[in-house]
């Protein structure tokens, strides 16, 4: 009898011990105290704070919203497994671990201290609102189903958005952005860009584009020349000294419209369908009476000068087998893929008016 009472107890101290393993381990680390009382007020713990919620209550959570509440940490956040919309904004957070949180469409952590943030894990993002941190570079070149970026307030000096063709909107205004291509953002409606180092900004490529703010940049050319000109709701390029034209589909409309307070412009500012000042973003200002080697891929743009050589280039280029046509700013544009490769090298050698074109693999 003895032995059968050691032998219930030992097996009652193993289930007690087993009980309280799985119980522990049903529970999400949370040492924020602010995050966890956060947590409490929506139901997902109980009690007063000591670091930890039952897993359970968050792992199917799809939204969660903890604004203004004083936060710095938010460990914990990738035991909310399902989360599919993150409001965060508003604390002082100076990191942010998203990358377990995969299902992740809309993420809006702007009004933080971030001086850094990975959403490459975050391939499901449509919405990323992160302005007003501190960050100095992002990358989202992974996002490609993302369609509205906001990063405007943050001290970024570069912003690649070529692999994000879904984009709607972009509000990137108050960095230290010296360029922008948008070339491959053909859906974007709105742009706001203001008070950046901008010096050239062509949206040629932009035929949804209904709503742009570019006004501080240091403008001398800006190309609005994409078709749509008669939908624009709202444009300002004030602020830009050194900005004496624009390029729109029909100088008459843009006078006779382009005037309520929806339009702002600096009073040297002109329109034009041919300001002859081109904006885009050739690989090289000219190509002129040397010879040079030039890395050309898809949709790069070559700035031929003098001009007597655009009819000898363009049809050496066709010989070669070259996707390409000469636009009327003297550019030559590869369209697709240059001759049979994506990536070449261009040696051009010019003897007075004849010219000779070499292409080799790199």
């Amino acid at each position: 009898m003895k032995n059968l009472h050691r032998s219930l107890l030992a097996g009652l101290l193993v289930a007690i011990t087993l009980g309280q393993n799985i119980a522990f381990g049903q529970k999400t680390y949370v040492p924020d105290d602010y995050f966890e009382v956060a947590l409490i007020n929506l139901g997902y713990d109980t009690g007063i704070p000591d670091d930890s919620v039952p897993t359970a209550n968050i792992n199917t959570v799809t939204y969660l919203g903890v604004v203004n509440d004083s936060i710095s940490d938010l460990t914990g956040i990738e035991d909310f497994a399902a989360l599919t919309q993150l409001y965060c904004y508003g604390n002082q957070l100076t990191s942010l671990d998203v990358s377990q949180n995969t299902a992740l469409t809309e993420l809006l952590c702007n009004h933080n201290q971030l001086s850094n943030l990975d959403v490459s894990q975050n391939t499901a993002l449509t919405k990323l609102y992160c302005y007003a941190n501190q960050l100095t570079s992002l990358d989202v070149s992974q996002n490609t189903a993302l369609g509205v970026l906001q990063c405007s307030n943050n001290p970024l000096t570069s912003l690649d958005v070529s692999q994000n063709t879904a984009l709607t909107e972009l509000v990137c205004n108050y960095n230290q952005l010296s360029n922008l291509d948008l070339s491959q953002n053909t859906a974007l409606t709105k742009l706001w860009c203001y008070t950046n180092q901008l010096t050239s900004l062509d949206l040629s490529q932009n035929t949804a584009l209904t709503d742009l703010s570019g006004s501080g940049n240091e403008f001398t050319c800006l190309n609005v020349k994409n078709g749509n000109n008669i939908n624009m709701t709202y444009f300002d390029a004030s602020s830009n000294p050194n900005l004496t034209c624009i390029e729109v589909d029909d100088t008459t409309y843009s006078n006779v419209n382009w005037v309520s307070g929806n339009f702002q412009f600096d009073l040297q500012t002109t329109f034009s369908t041919d300001c002859n000042n081109p904006c885009s973003n050739c690989i090289n200002d000219t190509i002129i009476n040397d010879t040079t080697s030039y890395v050309v891929a898809d949709s790069n743009l070559i700035n031929i000068s003098p001009t007597i050589y655009l009819d000898s280039v363009e049809s050496l280029a066709t010989t070669l087998g070259c996707d390409s046509i000469v636009n009327h700013y003297s550019e030559f544009v590869f369209n697709a893929t240059f001759c049979t490769d994506t990536t070449e090298v261009f040696d051009t050698t010019f003897v007075q008016d004849t010219t000779f074109v070499t292409v080799t693999d790199t």
